[in-house]
Parts: structure tokens; sequence; C-alpha cells
């Protein structure tokens, strides 16, 4: 097992800086990589309703915990509010599903996955015949408060975001009558997409910032051909040489030393273990600034199908590097 430093959140809880990101988890394989995610030191797992693998997640926690191999507290689990749940009154009955499916008792964490939200319904990407996406006539403030509720009634520790721009984290804080402010802000970043905006902003504000696709997430299944591949850059590639450590390594301990968690996906144990043991070595200052001078603003999660919502967050030009 390897030792995982924590960021201490607004509520007082512990988040490990390193956890497992489950997209693409298939069935069969996000079992093995929980089990050898909890092998290896990791307590803090990343999940989402619409990543359709909740319950297999939750069956492997289960079993690793009869086992005695972690105990619940020990744990920091994540999970999100899909887009087509946003009508407050579906809110609390999202969560209790994805709680079932976890086969937990709270949350430690649960957040509002997109500030679009869908049409309400069993299609997760509700369009019309041009093929536009149908928004939902509840904005993502509206959601919120009925988020706040599930604190209050014990479902869930904390509350919080993801692929929120600036503009949309300020529409919350000032919401009037506001009871739990979001403890965190899931977003991109990686040295192609540094975020140095937004994750200025959220410093500033005590929210924590996770990093999805720390590694640049080469396998997101519309990457194009000429899309650039971060793990095979050659300055990261020099970089992890020179530290005798792998690029992915190299990578998430650039993100670790930026001040904000990163959870990388593998379904692989050999690489769910080696992404963890990133606290032998420390990047220098001059390693670390050419690693940031990377950043190009290229973005892998532009939400295609979502572009003409009207909450699409990465049209807010003022909350990012683009």
């Amino acid at each position: 097992m390897y030792p995982v430093n924590d960021i201490k959140l607004q509520t007082g809880q512990l988040m490990p800086v390193v956890g497992l990101g489950t997209w693409q988890s298939n069935p069969g394989e996000v079992k093995v990589a929980i089990d050898a995610a909890i092998e290896a030191g990791y307590k803090h797992i990343d999940c989402a309703y619409i990543y359709g693998n909740e319950a297999e997640i939750g069956q492997a926690i289960h079993d690793n915990i009869t086992r005695g191999k972690v105990k619940r507290e020990d744990l920091f689990i994540v999970t999100k509010l899909w887009n087509t749940f946003h009508d407050p009154s579906l809110v609390e009955g999202a969560c209790r599903g994805s709680l079932k499916a976890l086969q937990l008792k709270y949350l430690d964490l649960y957040l509002i996955h997109w500030p679009m939200g869908f049409k309400e319904g069993k299609d997760p990407f509700p369009s019309d015949k041009t093929g536009k996406i149908i928004p939902s006539k509840h904005r993502f403030t509206e959601t919120w408060k009925a988020m706040e509720t599930l604190v209050d009634k014990g479902l869930v520790k904390a509350i919080g975001v993801s692929n929120f721009s600036i503009k949309q984290l300020q529409d919350i804080l000032t919401m009037k009558g506001l009871k739990h402010k979001p403890v965190y802000n899931q977003v991109e970043i990686n040295p192609y997409c540094a975020n140095e905006k937004l994750l200025q902003f959220c410093k500033d504000k005590d929210i924590a910032v996770v990093a999805y696709a720390p590694l640049g997430s080469q396998a997101r299944p519309w990457a194009r051909p000429d899309d650039p591949v971060l793990i095979e850059d050659p300055l990261v590639v020099k970089t992890a040489e020179k530290y005798n450590k792998s690029p992915a390594q190299v990578l998430l301990r650039w993100g670790v030393q930026r001040g904000y968690a990163v959870i990388p996906k593998s379904a692989s144990p050999d690489r769910i273990r080696a992404n963890i043991q990133i606290f032998d070595f420390q990047l220098s200052e001059s390693d670390m600034k050419a690693i940031s001078s990377l950043d190009r603003g290229f973005r892998g999660f532009p939400s295609l199908e979502s572009i003409d919502h009207p909450e699409y967050p990465f049209n807010d030009t003022e909350s990012t590097n683009i």
C-alpha cells in the first residue's frame, strides 16, 4: 500500500488526492479495478450514474468491506447526478437510486455532473428532430436547493459540482438563502488544458478541485487521429526519464503539486498500482514550469452533444485559458 496525501474540504472531510476514475470501465473490468485499487491503498473512488456501472462498483466495495480489506469510514465515495434529474423533485430519488446501487447508506460527496439540465425522462440524451439536445426547464440553481436537502437528511456528507465555469460557480455562491456551499468542482485538467483561471478562483473560494482526464484520456471514443497525445509528448517523456518514472506518474505528480486531486481511470491492476506511486519524488520548480508551458487550451471533453445548450460551460472564455 502507498501513502496518499489528503485535501481538507470546507466540511472538514479529508479527500485523498489520488482517486480511481471509473468512466469507461466495462462490466467485469470495474470489479477487478476496484479490488486492485483498494489493495494498493486507494480510498477515493469516483463514480457517476451515467457511467452505468454503479451496481458493480457497489458490489466490489461491499465485498472488500465484508472481507475486511477496508472500512467504509475510510473510503471517500463520490457519484454524480445526471442531467435528466435536474428537476428538484427528482434529485432525492436519483441520489437514493445511486446509494442503492452502490450499497451505501451515505455518500461522501454528491455532484451535479454538468450545469446543463436535460429534459426529464428515460432517455439520457433527449433530442429533438434535428438532433439538438432538449434542455430542462430547471436551472442548476434550482437543482442546488434540492441538493442541499440531501446534506440535511444525512444522505450525503457534502455536495459539489462538475464541469462548472467560474460564472456558474458564482451563480451558486450568490444564491439567496444558500445553506451549503459547493465544496468541490471536478473538471478536465492536464498540461494541455491547465485551467489556471478556474483553479485560482476555486482556491480563493475554498472550493477543492479534482482533475479528470489528468493523463489526457487518449482512449476517449471521439478522439480524432490528429488530436495531440499528452502521454507521448516529448517533454513529458523526457521528464519521466529524468526521474525514472513513467509519463503517467509525472503527469499525476504535476497535478498534485499544483494543489488539486487527480482521478486517473484504469482497469489495469498494474497501472492502477503505478498511478498511486507518486509520493516518493517531487518535480523541480523548473520542470513544473516547463510542463505547464505545454498548455494549449485543448479540451478532450467538449461534450459535443450539448454545445448548443444554454448552460454549456466551456463557452465562458473568462473562466478558461482559451
